[in-house]
């Protein structure tokens, strides 16, 4: 049973940190390239950070760049996202999602709230 569980979301003020964590289980996680995404009420959800399968590569778009960083540890099966200086535009759910290399499956997990507000 293929499973993406996020976790780690909260409620922090403005300036502090949270670290969302995803566990994965049910498929090859070492072949698949993750991204973390996140939706806000109202608005398209949207990408914030990727890493291939094997983390060559990362990439995250300017509106956290410096702030946010990817991480994952394939022996584990899991990804990570520091997420450090939030700001109340960070309020979002966050998503998981691993997409196989291959571009062949895709998987997403149920999501975590992270609120920033003071």
């Amino acid at each position: 049973q293929v499973q993406l569980v996020e976790s780690g979301g909260g409620l922090v003020q403005p300036g502090g940190s949270l670290r969302l964590s995803c566990a994965a289980s049910g498929f090859t996680f070492s072949e698949y390239d993750i991204n973390w995404y996140r939706q806000a009420p109202g608005k398209e959800r949207e990408p914030v950070a990727f890493i291939t399968h094997g983390a060559e590569n990362i990439a995250y778009p300017d509106s956290v760049k410096g702030r946010f960083t990817i991480s994952r540890d394939n022996a584990k099966k899991m990804v990570y996202l520091q997420m450090n200086s939030l700001k109340p535009e960070d309020t979002a759910v966050y998503y998981c999602n691993a997409r196989h290399y291959l571009n062949i499956y895709s998987y997403w997990g149920q999501g975590t709230q992270v609120t920033v507000s003071s």
